[in-house]
């Protein structure tokens, strides 16, 4: 009689989080039918992210300007040099000192250096310090998106690595469905069998056929989203250490919620940041309302020659020098008792204030969320890790009644459909556990040395 193929998944590797009857390996994935599949791992990913990601280079590009923008505020506290020289020459009427009025013809000519600088005391002081601000929001912000591109990477990578193992379930039931229905048709032929038997598996080998085809546009589509987070070529195939596609655990089990929100709350870049935009806000703020009682310092110094003379005379001529200061005030636009100008700073000011606690909120409630969604995702690893050994052996068993010719094709194509669907939500499962460890290791803001990376194969944690 006819015999059920075997082999699709033996045994996964248990889980930290509860015990499971059994275990399931994950399947060698399928050749391509084209080009070779580029490998990738892990380690590789994340270190691709971190050199070649446009968002996270710009966030970097961002950090650079503002640093620039600094030293620039900075700048502005140093005096210029001009140096230069000058020509003049006067013909006819002029008028003396007392008034009286006579002809004259003169020249002279001028060589200085002139050493200027004019600062505003009060918008040169906060400039700096609202630009330092701008800097700490900058750096912040860019390693808040360092984090989020290697969540983006990693959860890619536990998607390419679950279209991996479903391609290769979906192409073994296929080939199991193509076996089982050449021995039944054989049957058929030797009067052994019914022929709507053979019908049954044909109808199987179809939808097999057509989840081999969703699987691999699957594949196509998870492996361009990591080719385009990584910059690598989109044409071509990525092919994931499908070794690695273990349960995680980057952040202990054990650990207590409210000491997940505290860390969240002190170790997140993004609430640095907000931090940063509120100190920014209020340097404004107070350099609207105290900045603008600093003068305006003005000072000069010109160090050079002059010589000329009467009717194309140069005789006379010699050094000279010139120096000037002066202090001044700006009042109304701009200065002081300007109220528009305070108000709108004091806006600013409390919309930042207001952003703080919104972002400071959204972060609690995305560690609560998190943490259950990790329980449940431990929780159901274990009981498809279970499942997929319950459908293991009831195709054995299934297939051990047909040698005694109890079994009937119907019977066979149930099982074999069982620990297919069984295959398919553990690797579903095991991607939703490893995808919610990355969200709760991204969102409880722990560094890659304050995590615990539990991979068989040793891989790098994210690098900065």
């Amino acid at each position: 009689m006819v015999a059920i193929l075997l082999g699709l998944f033996s045994a996964w590797p248990r889980v930290d989080h509860a015990s499971a009857a059994e275990t399931a390996t994950v399947p060698k994935a399928p050749a391509s039918e084209s080009t070779a599949p580029e490998a990738i791992d892990l380690r590789t990913a994340l270190r691709l992210a971190g050199a070649k990601n446009l968002a996270l280079e710009a966030a970097r590009e961002a950090v650079r300007e503002a640093r620039s923008r600094l030293d620039e505020e900075r700048r502005r506290w140093l005096p210029w040099i001009a140096p230069g020289v000058g020509y003049r020459r006067h013909e006819g009427n002029l008028q003396d000192i007392v008034g009286d009025v006579f002809d004259a013809t003169k020249q002279s000519g001028t060589a200085a250096v002139t050493l200027q600088g004019q600062l505003d005391l009060g918008d040169s002081l906060y400039r700096v310090l609202a630009a330092r601000q701008a800097l700490a929001a900058s750096e912040a912000g860019a390693e808040a998106r360092r984090r989020s591109t290697l969540l983006a990477v990693a959860v890619a990578y536990t998607e390419l690595s679950r279209s991996t193992a479903a391609l290769s379930t979906a192409d073994e039931a296929r080939r199991v469905s193509a076996a089982l229905l050449a021995q039944v048709r054989s049957a058929v032929s030797a009067g052994l069998a019914f022929a709507g038997d053979a019908h049954r598996v044909e109808v199987q080998l179809g939808r097999n056929e057509t989840e081999v085809l969703e699987a691999r546009q699957s594949l196509r589509a998870a492996s361009g989203r990591l080719a385009l987070l990584l910059r690598l070529p989109p044409a071509g195939e990525l092919r994931p250490d499908l070794g690695e596609f273990l349960p995680v655990l980057l952040v202990p089990t054990n650990r207590a919620l409210d000491s997940l929100v505290t860390s969240a709350l002190g170790l997140r870049p993004e609430l640095r940041q907000a931090e940063a935009t509120i100190e920014l806000a209020r340097t404004r703020r107070d350099g609207a309302t105290r900045g603008v009682w600093l003068p305006t310092l003005g000072a000069q110094a010109a160090f050079g020659g002059l010589a000329g003379g009467r009717r194309g005379s140069w005789a006379d001529g010699g050094d000279f020098e010139d120096y000037g200061l002066g202090l001044s005030w700006r009042i109304g636009p701009g200065g002081i008792g300007d109220r528009s100008r305070v108000r709108t700073a004091e806006s600013q000011l409390r919309i930042a204030r207001l952003q703080g606690d919104q972002r400071r909120d959204e972060i609690v409630r995305e560690i609560v969320e998190l943490r259950s969604w990790t329980d449940t995702a431990a929780g159901k690893v274990d009981a498809s890790t279970r499942t997929v050994a319950s459908a293991t052996r009831l195709v054995e068993l299934t297939r051990a009644r047909r040698e005694f010719g109890v079994g009937v094709v119907l019977e066979a194509l149930e099982a074999e459909r069982d620990l297919v669907r069984a295959q398919a939500e553990h690797l579903q499962a095991l991607a939703d556990h490893n995808r919610a460890q990355w969200e709760l290791w991204h969102a409880s803001g722990l560094d890659e040395k304050g995590s615990v990376l539990t991979f068989d194969t040793t891989p790098t944690p994210p690098t900065p």
